[in-house]
């Protein structure tokens, strides 16, 4: 990583954020809309074609749900501070609180939607593979793991090369497949969860702005 206050850095506000932001939010919706009804046979099928997976999976699994930990945003905000990316730390900083918002605050106040070893198998842990310290109840809708993951990788993105962020979005579908497998979430939870974390990641892009792709290019609002 450069040094952002090297005076070519060019700051913006990209429409691809904004596109993200109104996609995820469409996405989000449509996912509670369709959660509120219940787990479906069709997500009940790809929830254990996932979680019915070998077992020999389980300790990577584990070990890369960790990198959605609600704190690790912080962790990654040292590091972009480190190199002076100021910007990028303050939006890792704020999506913690954010987070805890939209997941507790809003969504799980709106939507009560059950962990699998409910909504899916009736609390019969026989149903399904429960895997480590996974519960059987509780609140499921949407992933904060998920959010976590997709946040990080988004607000990241733009301060990396291609193959980091290719490595990104790599590391935001195993946390989500992850989740699954390990039985703590069903397939909406996760899209839900993704679409958050971007929802919350390109807003703060939006309100922080992100450096130009290039030199030479105009500072955009």
């Amino acid at each position: 990583m450069s040094d952002p206050t090297d005076r070519a850095t060019r700051w913006c506000r990209r429409r691809l954020d904004a596109i993200a932001f109104g996609a995820s939010a469409a996405v989000l919706v449509a996912a509670a809309i369709v959660a509120a009804r219940g787990v479906s046979s069709f997500e009940a099928d790809v929830f254990h074609t996932v979680n019915d997976l070998p077992d020999w999976l389980y300790r990577p699994m584990w070990v890369a749900q960790y990198l959605g930990l609600l704190l690790l945003p912080l962790g990654v905000a040292v590091v972009a501070a480190a190199f002076r990316r100021w910007r990028l730390a303050a939006g890792l900083v704020l999506l913690v609180p954010l987070k805890l918002l939209v997941e507790k605050g809003v969504l799980k106040q709106v939507l009560y939607r059950a962990r699998p070893g409910t909504s899916v198998c009736d609390k019969d842990p026989t149903c399904l593979h429960l895997r480590g310290d996974v519960p059987l109840v509780g609140p499921s809708f949407p992933s904060g793991h998920v959010i976590i993951a997709f946040g990080i990788a988004w607000l990241v993105a733009p301060y990396v090369g291609r193959g980091a962020r290719w490595a990104l979005a790599g590391t935001c579908v195993v946390v989500a497949f992850a989740r699954v497998y390990l039985g703590a979430h069903n397939p909406l939870d996760v899209v839900a969860g993704g679409a958050s974390g971007i929802a919350i990641a390109a807003a703060l892009n939006l309100m922080l702005g992100v450096p130009t792709p290039g030199p030479g290019r105009a500072e955009a609002d």
